[in-house]
């Protein structure tokens, strides 16, 4: 337990931070793989207690590994080309009733439950008022889009309305047809819309490790163009490459830092963003460190 010094330092720590970041946005994208019942408990915490000092928090969520636990249920096997997923119409259906339907549905209630006033967390689907409108990205991939726009309007007036949008990732082309899309990159999407000051990824890995075996050899701090040249090299593993590209997207596209954080760790995000020392790796443009 911590003594009353202890905690008096780390509210003095986390005080140049609260200034910084009051009335910034930032996003906070959580993965399928980073969703549990505890860990969404902190994480609602967090996000409240951000939003109570002021900042401006949007969380946008994945759920592969929830939906492919219905897939299997119904006895459809997952298919993926180059991380991701091939979504024919009856896919669809399904990654719209996980992710719109149970995911959203379960953290806004989340988030709810741990407010002290009155609900504030919104559930928004890319489908919802045109927040995410889309392209096909491959016929090979079927029903799955790439994001053309960002209805960031929208976000920003539910945050000036004291709410927290919740964002789950299945969007719409122009005629309505609705499309799967790839969670880190409508995260980073929505990030560069609203020009926000982070993008903040909850994964299941502590971050970018220049060895995947050993959880010590974290890499802190990479600038885009090191992390393009990562890519490039092959020097990363495959299933990190996609959330690597679009934090390298994201501050390319005017997001000040991208971070890449281990999202099983109780109240990461408040680690990350009000402590001296932070965890994961984190993603700049330039190399002022």
């Amino acid at each position: 337990m911590l003594s009353p010094s202890d905690t008096a330092t780390i509210l003095v720590q986390a005080l140049p931070y609260i200034r910084r970041f009051a009335g910034k946005s930032v996003v906070v994208k959580l993965g399928g793989a980073a969703i549990d019942e505890a860990l969404d408990r902190a994480l609602a915490q967090d996000v409240l207690l951000l939003r109570s000092v002021g900042v401006r928090c949007v969380v946008v969520h994945g759920g592969g590994p929830q939906v492919n636990a219905v897939m299997d249920r119904m006895g459809k096997a997952p298919e993926f080309r180059d991380g991701l997923r091939v979504t024919d119409a009856e896919t669809l259906e399904i990654v719209r009733m996980v992710l719109v339907g149970k995911v959203n549905r379960d953290l806004v209630a989340t988030i709810n439950r741990e407010a002290l006033d009155e609900p504030v967390a919104v559930g928004v689907s890319g489908e919802d008022g045109g927040l995410l409108t889309t392209s096909p990205r491959d016929p090979a991939l079927g029903f799955v889009g790439e994001v053309t726009r960002v209805r960031a309007g929208l976000l920003h007036k539910l945050l000036d309305d004291g709410l927290t949008p919740v964002v789950s990732t299945v969007g719409a082309d122009a005629s309505g047809q609705p499309y799967n899309i790839n969670a880190d990159d409508a995260a980073m999407a929505i990030a560069v819309a609203m020009k926000a000051e982070k993008i903040i990824y909850l994964t299941a890995a502590p971050g970018l490790l220049e060895d995947v075996s050993d959880p010590s050899s974290l890499v802190p701090r990479l600038t885009s163009a090191e992390l393009r040249d990562r890519i490039a090299h092959e020097s990363v593993s495959a299933g990190m490459i996609p959330k690597l590209r679009a934090c390298a997207d994201a501050v390319d596209g005017g997001v000040g830092y991208a971070h890449i954080i281990d999202g099983r760790v109780p109240h990461a995000l408040l680690i990350e963003l009000l402590t001296d020392e932070g965890i994961g790796t984190m993603i700049k443009k330039e190399a002022d460190w």
